[in-house]
């Protein structure tokens, strides 16, 4: 009997230890790196997560622009980082949606050197014009595309963002003919776009909103599968019969090979953020609308916003030669 009872406590012991052994975690200040300058969905998001993961567990999560190269810089320096829990990208359409088509030689595998850890929400596109175009509707662009073709312009905020994408794809989708002007960055076209330089946007919906109520611009459309919540009013590209969704995506990745435990925390822990009432409300203020996803759903997300975008980033000759 007293044998049996050591074997016993031996065997309990072997089997607990490797919980013991497990180390702590966050065992120091974890990074968020961002692929953009501070100000964009992406750093807004980080910001507004990051405080509430630090008092969920107890370490400091501290943001990281590492801007450059469409998104590839902040990637590469992931990839390089040890998969302990410490480093994360919030990841978005740029490095991993749109840089593996885009960039042939791209240095990364967008799905087999990264763990992609949870979903945080999406924004969405549309379309957008100055009043000097003439048009109120979806309908009336088409018809004044095509009565004149190759005579009116849109914006983008440059060549292969989704602005550009999706303005050379919904042209495809429409039969029309429309002349892009890239631009280096969201700034300078805001200017253009309101003051009718340039007469069409294809952007972020949400981020137009202010000028569409004071008259500046006039919503035509949002790239959603439904109406928004900011924009009631304005019909979806489904609705008009383009089938056109274009998502500017948001998740938390992490160098490949993260350990199980430490991302089962992770995903548990934004999905408590995110579904609180006053992250929903930050992130509505930027058009960024988050819904529940299985953990095992985002890798496979992100495999799928690959194969969606590859054939438009190709038809918007957006490839680098």
């Amino acid at each position: 009997m007293t044998s049996r009872r050591v074997l016993l406590g031996a065997a309990a012991a072997t089997l607990a230890a490797p919980a013991y052994a497990q180390p702590a975690w966050p065992a120091r200040p974890v990074r968020i790196l961002i692929s953009f300058p501070p100000g964009g969905s992406s750093d807004f998001v980080a910001r507004v997560i990051a405080p509430q993961m630090a008092e969920m567990f107890g370490q400091s999560f501290v943001v990281d622009n590492r801007p450059g190269a469409g998104g590839m810089l902040a990637a590469e320096a992931l990839k390089r980082e040890p998969a302990d829990g410490h480093a994360f990208l919030l990841s978005n359409n740029a490095p991993f949606t749109i840089a593996p088509t885009m960039f042939p030689r791209i240095t990364y595998d967008a799905l087999r050197d990264f763990s992609h850890v949870a979903y945080l929400g999406s924004t969405f596109g549309g379309a957008v014009a100055h009043p000097s175009l003439g048009v109120r509707s979806l309908a009336e662009l088409v018809a004044k595309a095509k009565a004149a073709p190759g005579t009116i312009n849109f914006g983008s905020s440059g060549i292969g963002s989704i602005g550009h994408i999706t303005g050379v794809n919904f042209c495809l989708r429409a039969g029309i003919d429309m002349v892009h002007v890239p631009y280096r960055g969201a700034g300078p076209l805001r200017i253009d776009l309101t003051t009718g330089v340039v007469k069409l946007n294809f952007e972020g919906i949400v981020s137009s909103l202010p000028a569409i109520a004071a008259g500046q611009l006039v919503g035509l459309a949002v790239a959603a599968e439904d109406r928004i919540p900011a924009a009631p009013d304005l019909p979806t590209f489904r609705e008009l019969g383009h089938d056109l969704v274009i998502k500017n995506w948001h998740g938390l990745s992490a160098p490949a090979g993260l350990p199980p435990a430490i991302a089962d925390r992770l995903q548990r822990g934004l999905a408590e953020i995110c579904a609180r009432a006053a992250t929903t409300a930050q992130f509505a203020t930027i058009g960024n609308y988050y819904a529940p996803m299985a953990a095992a759903d985002f890798p496979r997300f992100v495999a799928d916003q690959i194969a969606l975008w590859r054939p438009m980033i190709i038809a918007a000759d957006a490839v680098d030669k």
